[in-house]
């Protein structure tokens, strides 16, 4: 017997589609438009063809600036995600401590971009932070001043910012896991090590997919945490792509350039998430 289908759910759906049509195309067509015009004021553009696409691909500027979100970027995954996972792994699963934990773990999550730059700030300031008390007690300690200290407040704060968010997810696949797994397990004699390998690894898989997925589409669009934090400097050394893109298209006012820098942006952004996609969900369809 042939199933009938009915379609008429996404006459509920269609006003969601269109607002958020309105709200993506839009804009994105405004900047469209831009990167491939020049104007001077009073609304005249003149057209410029690729122009701005060719000033931006050959700019040792934008080479810089998107070779330090790529280090961003890999530093903090290669961090977060077996840290988040170690994390999900040793709390409890069942009692009164699962609550205390979960809660812990979402506090980070709550705090406003902005407010957790803030507090970074004040926290690793050399002379009256917490942070940059102690790591001077041991080192000279300045990421005001130092370009590898910046980094290393850049990349802790965006740790302890959101490998909660690693966390949560893994801890969820890991909820889903019967115990029947783990009592076959235990009376095969498995290890530790072939638990996780064989069970709750691939439990995980999916999570873990979003997780990645999720942190590095953030993170390589990351700004107000390191533009409050230390506003690109010192120098250029923390100058991600968004700082860049801020500075072209608000400091300089160079429309032009900064509407094509931020397609291309878009488009690697675009390429990179379907890349790690395809890739992790490689034999999927097999199992």
């Amino acid at each position: 017997m042939d199933k009938t289908w009915n379609n008429r759910a996404w006459f509920m759906v269609l006003p969601v589609l269109a607002l958020v049509a309105f709200n993506a195309i839009i804009p994105l067509m405004t900047v469209v438009n831009y990167s491939v015009q020049e104007t001077f004021g009073d609304n005249v553009f003149f057209f410029e063809g690729v122009i701005w696409f060719q000033q931006v691909l050959n700019s040792d500027r934008f080479h810089a600036a998107l070779g330090r979100q790529l280090t961003f970027t890999f530093t903090i995954l290669a961090i977060e995600i077996p840290l988040g996972v170690a994390i999900a792994l040793a709390m409890p699963r069942r009692g009164f401590w699962v609550s205390v934990c979960l809660v812990l773990m979402a506090l980070p999550l709550l705090i406003p971009w902005n407010v957790v730059g803030a507090i970074w700030n004040i926290f690793s300031l050399p002379d009256i932070g917490l942070l940059g008390r102690v790591l001077n007690s041991f080192t000279h300690y300045n990421y005001t001043r130092e370009p590898g200290d910046a980094w290393f407040t850049l990349i802790l704060m965006d740790v302890w910012h959101w490998t909660s968010l690693v966390v949560l997810l893994a801890y969820a696949g890991l909820q889903s896991i019967p115990d029947a797994f783990y009592q076959a397990a235990k009376i095969d004699g498995a290890s530790p090590w072939a638990v996780f390998r064989y069970i709750q690894l691939p439990k995980m898989k999916r999570v873990l997919i979003i997780a990645v997925l999720l942190r590095f589409m953030d993170s390589f669009m990351i700004y107000t945490e390191p533009a409050v934090l230390t506003g690109g400097g010192p120098g250029n050394a923390t100058t991600l792509l968004s700082i860049d893109l801020v500075k072209i298209a608000l400091g300089q006012f160079d429309l032009g350039p900064a509407a094509a820098m931020s397609i291309i942006y878009f488009l690697i952004v675009l390429l990179l998430s379907w890349i790690f996609y395809t890739v992790m969900m490689r034999g999927e369809g097999q199992q």
